[in-house]
């Protein structure tokens, strides 16, 4: 039996690496997405005081503190029986898209663009994010870095720290916002909005009106048939900071809707020992292992599965444009995994439209913040839509309101298994036996995984009991003499 390797995987947060077995006759056998690295950030909470939580949470992940800190906010909010007062659930979400706003611009630009702009078969030397502004030009890549910037801006503004967040407090928010700064987020925003739309025209040049990348899309091995879950306000459009999870069936159909304190009823979570990354699946439905279909309990969360969870979205532009996307594909729900980068695009513009809406509610720069805490509940769950996913914040405290306990599930954790298949049908549909692998077919490979823009120091919570060890032993010459394995 051969292997190829693919370690460590690119543009992603994290690491990981896939093992490519193949039989004796050139095809695949099966294959192992491994992340070897564990944060445990779960355990690292046990004995804080809750009300710190949300400030420790952002150190999981530089990438996307801002989502771990709005979950860990809502959590802590429970904790304490209280609600967020209306000026300060504004102010928290107002960061929050404009935290979406950041990290979707940089994972079409940065992440995914390089494999549609440049080619997946570029060399790997120019497949990259110079690469794209060597394509598109110097003044496009300005403007994304510079938007990138307002948004980090934003949160600064309202946070003290675009990455080190401390806005959230128990039943508020720290500061609130003039009428002059919000007169500027009301410009910066409307910026935004443009800037989206510029986004989706590129992407409607490049990969829309290629036909080869619409056949991979559509035609290619990058489809799994899964649930998908979203969370929704009361119309069952998208929100992805308050709401009630959805989640569809392959068909489309209403398999639940639950409230963040009823998650467990609904997920489970599995632990399998070749990866520190736990494999949630839905309870009602169970574990059938990695498999598709109405009848696997596998799901995805991603910025495809939220629209497809949904029936609209809340803002008028982002509305028209989700209209087009699934008139386009024609089927509802889209399966096709690269559709996401369409789909996250429409997010863009959605962030970004909220972002201004907020930006001049009126209430906006109100002095109500904080509702007091007066005792401790003991318990408590916060669940926001990451850009990678659904993520659950879940705290157990004691009588002084020290944690005790903390399960978190990340979006890149809700994909898990979701990813492992998507990139196994990638290698079987692109290597086959007299064919020769190339940098450009393990490339489309990596291009299964990168369409969820997953988040390994997120998402790695399991603690198998042993930490993976390969030791090479070799020759002066360099020559393979032995090899010790403890990862699989």
């Amino acid at each position: 039996m051969k292997q190829l390797t693919i370690d460590p995987i690119t543009r992603l947060e994290g690491h990981g690496k896939i093992e490519i077995f193949l039989s004796d006759e050139g095809e695949v056998d099966n294959v192992f997405f491994q992340v070897p690295e564990l944060r445990g950030f779960e355990k690292f909470l046990e004995g804080r005081p809750a009300e710190e939580v949300p400030q420790i949470v952002t150190k999981i992940c530089g990438v996307c503190p801002g989502c771990h800190h709005m979950a860990s906010g809502k959590a802590v909010d429970m904790i304490f029986g209280l609600q967020p007062t209306a000026t300060a659930a504004m102010i928290r979400e107002l960061f929050y898209m404009a935290h979406f706003v950041h990290s979707h611009i940089a994972h079409f630009y940065a992440l995914a663009a390089p494999d549609f702009v440049c080619g997946p078969d570029t060399p790997k030397a120019e497949r990259n994010i110079l690469g794209v502004i060597a394509k598109v030009g110097a003044d496009i890549g300005t403007e994304v870095i510079r938007q990138r910037r307002l948004a980090q801006e934003i949160q600064a503004l309202l946070g003290g720290h675009q990455t080190h967040v401390m806005l959230n407090i128990p039943g508020g928010v720290r500061k609130g916002l003039t009428a002059e700064q919000r007169d500027d987020i009301v410009k910066t925003a409307g910026g935004f909005v443009e800037f989206a739309r510029f986004s989706l025209r590129i992407f409607e040049d490049v990969v829309l009106a290629n036909k080869d990348y619409v056949d991979m899309i559509l035609q290619g091995p990058y489809k799994l048939r899964l649930y998908s879950m979203g969370l929704v306000d009361s119309n069952n459009h998208v929100n992805f900071y308050d709401g009630h999870v959805r989640v569809v069936d392959p068909d489309g159909r209403e398999h639940c809707r639950y409230q963040a304190v009823d998650y467990r009823e609904y997920v489970s979570e599995r632990v399998e020992t070749w990866s520190y990354l736990k494999f949630p699946f839905l309870k009602k439905v169970g574990w059938k292992g990695f498999t598709e279909g109405n009848d696997s309990g596998v799901y995805h969360a991603t910025p495809l599965s939220r629209l497809n969870a949904a029936e609209g979205m809340a803002t008028p532009l982002a509305m028209a444009e989700y209209n087009r996307m699934f008139s386009v594909i024609g089927v509802k729900p889209v399966h096709n995994t690269l559709a996401m980068h369409w789909a996250r695009l429409v997010e863009l513009l959605y962030s970004a439209e909220r972002c201004l809406e907020l930006a001049m509610h009126p209430d906006i720069t109100g002095s109500d913040l904080r509702t007091p805490p007066d005792g401790i509940a003991g318990e408590g769950v916060g669940i926001v839509e990451a850009q990678r996913g659904t993520l659950t914040h879940h705290y157990w405290t004691d009588e002084k309101g020290l944690i005790t306990r903390a399960n978190i599930i990340v979006g890149t954790t809700n994909n898990n298994a979701a990813i492992c298949m998507s990139i196994k049908k990638a290698a079987q549909g692109y290597i086959r036996k007299g064919v020769t692998v190339d940098e450009g077919i393990l490339n489309r490979i990596e291009m299964a995984f990168r369409a969820y823009d997953p988040c390994f120091s997120c998402a790695t919570h399991s603690l198998p009991g042993n930490m993976p060890m390969i030791v090479n032993l070799r020759s002066s010459s360099g020559e393979l003499l032995r090899q010790i394995r403890r990862d699989l």
